[in-house]
């Protein structure tokens, strides 16, 4: 057993257990993948893949566990490097940051430019993507911290920080009937409405919040991106529910804003990391900016621009 043949189990995860992708990423012909199997397989005294033919088709129970352990050792090596790099020069190197568009207009801004200041000689990846989606690039080391609200709950494998919490609001055209007047469930759910897709930007607590009171939404367009839903608004389609955040007293003054954090449950926006994933200290220290930019939102003492 050596390191080469581990890489090539790892290299077979990543490409679906295509032995020609996996050669053409190991830089060998596929022959010799072949036959590094066969001598694993060999080693271990039972097969690791399901085959047809010369093809792969999938994993064996052992090849399930065997995986399991790849992975751990890939970490390692990770691990590894990121130290060494992080003890020679820890003001440079690579941030990936997995998040949502929502995140990545609306709060990112401040605590990334404050994290420029301090670290210029590390450049910034920014991966936008659905919450599923950003766990996954955690799983896959593509990226280094995800920060979202819906998801990430779900994943044992994560370390999870509290960033900050924040409401919904409902936006519409200023002639519109709930402009005006007592801003309730049952009024809202008498219009049509746009709001974020299915596992984004606090849509669970929109559904649960309405459900909770018998109520059903007639929701006619979903996305990810507010801008996109505040753009159909204008239109005149329907009431936005959008997350209170996103709403801008300036670019967005032809709308009215109804608060409604007295309606729907407060979302929290995490951050998340991969439990034994080493993060050089300028990730760390990320993080610090991003907890702090949080403390400063939640103790603002400027009124939101929402009415009730």
């Amino acid at each position: 057993m050596n390191l080469s043949q581990l890489e090539l189990l790892r290299v077979l995860q990543e490409t679906d257990l295509n032995l020609s992708k996996a050669a053409d990423r190991m830089h060998i012909v596929q022959s010799a993948v072949s036959r590094q199997l066969q001598l694993f397989e060999s080693e271990l005294g039972s097969p690791l893949f399901e085959r047809k033919g010369k093809k792969l088709t999938g994993l064996t129970p052992l090849g399930v566990r065997i995986m399991d352990e790849v992975s751990t050792i890939n970490m390692a090596k990770n691990n590894i490097r990121a130290i060494a790099a992080d003890y020679l020069d820890s003001h440079q190197g690579t941030l990936h940051i997995a998040t949502t568009h929502t995140q990545a207009k609306y709060f990112l801004p401040t605590p990334i430019r404050r994290f420029r200041e301090k670290y210029p000689g590390v450049r910034i990846y920014m991966i936008q993507a659905s919450p599923e989606q950003l766990i996954d690039q955690l799983h896959a080391h593509k990226a280094d911290i995800a920060i979202c609200t819906e998801k990430v709950d779900e994943d044992a494998g994560l370390v999870l920080k509290k960033c900050y919490a924040w409401h919904h609001a409902a936006v519409m055209p200023q002639d519109h009937p709930l402009s005006t007047g007592e801003i309730t469930l049952e009024r809202l759910a008498t219009f049509p409405i746009l709001t974020y897709s299915f596992g984004f930007t606090g849509r669970s607590n929109i559904e649960h919040a309405f459900r909770s009171e018998g109520l059903e939404l007639d929701i006619i367009l979903a996305a990810a991106d507010t801008d996109v839903i505040k753009t159909y608004v204008r239109l005149g389609l329907g009431v936005g529910l959008i997350a209170g955040m996103a709403y801008d007293a300036l670019a967005d003054r032809d709308l009215v804003a109804r608060d409604l954090s007295h309606l729907i449950p407060h979302s929290t926006t995490k951050i998340a990391y991969l439990k034994h994933n080493y993060l050089p200290l300028y990730s760390q220290h990320f993080i610090e900016e991003l907890l702090s930019a949080a403390d400063l939102h939640r103790n603002s003492k400027e009124p939101l621009p929402l009415q009730r």
